[in-house]
């Protein structure tokens, strides 16, 4: 369990959590006019993307690459997102943020699927980042805030259409023209059969007697 001691919540604690919220959620992705200048703050546009070798069409990376050799840079082109992610949790971790979510989130999160709202925030990346939620929630895990059950759980949360938000205005956006439901109606769905997921694993969880529910 926890073995160094919580910084103390303020009000900065929450108005740091409510932007870090804001820049992993991807509001401000597509921000326009006048508003356009708060897509600095956008996750996505802090990532940036790589730049291309003199005279080829894409990135470092290339193209066609199999094997170890390939995974290695796919691996490399994963490490920025991860490393930004676990950058702005430490900061706002230090002043109190994640203390602040486990206040405000846990009546939602604790008797729906039974993990702590300290998962909040990395809960909220994965909306947007499946690489940058993974790593936030390494980092719940191995700091003790969550036992290995809860991370079980979580990460069923997560696993469920993951990167949710990203992946349905880019992939699904075409469609938009021929729904005859709401557009945010399937995207309620979604959520929902996440949540669903989460809580089926936790009543399987609960059965079996032998899973672990903390760390030794």
């Amino acid at each position: 369990m926890k073995t160094t001691e919580q910084p103390k919540v303020t009000w900065l604690s929450y108005v740091l959590l409510g932007l870090a919220i804001i820049m992993f959620s991807g509001l401000l992705t597509n921000m326009s006019g006048p508003w356009a200048p708060l897509k600095a703050l956008d996750f996505t546009t802090l990532n940036g993307a790589f730049g291309t070798v003199s005279g080829a069409k894409g990135n470092f990376m290339g193209s066609g690459g199999t094997g170890a050799r390939g995974g290695l840079l796919f691996a490399l082109g994963l490490a920025p997102a991860i490393i930004l992610a676990l950058g702005i949790v430490r900061v706002v971790d230090g002043y109190g943020g994640l203390a602040a979510a486990e206040r405000l989130i846990s009546p939602l999160f604790k008797p729906l699927l039974g993990i702590p709202g300290i998962c909040g925030l990395a809960f909220i990346t994965s909306l947007q980042s499946t690489d940058g939620a993974a790593g936030m929630t390494k980092e719940l895990y191995d700091g003790d805030h969550i036992t290995d059950k809860e991370r079980t759980i979580f990460c069923q949360l997560q696993l469920s259409a993951d990167g949710t938000i990203t992946n349905y205005f880019s992939s699904i956006a075409a469609l938009f023209a021929v729904f005859t439901a709401p557009i945010a109606l399937p995207l309620a769905v979604i959520f929902i059969c996440k949540c669903i997921g989460a809580a089926l694993m936790r009543f399987v969880l609960a059965l079996d007697k032998s899973s672990v529910e903390a760390k030794a």
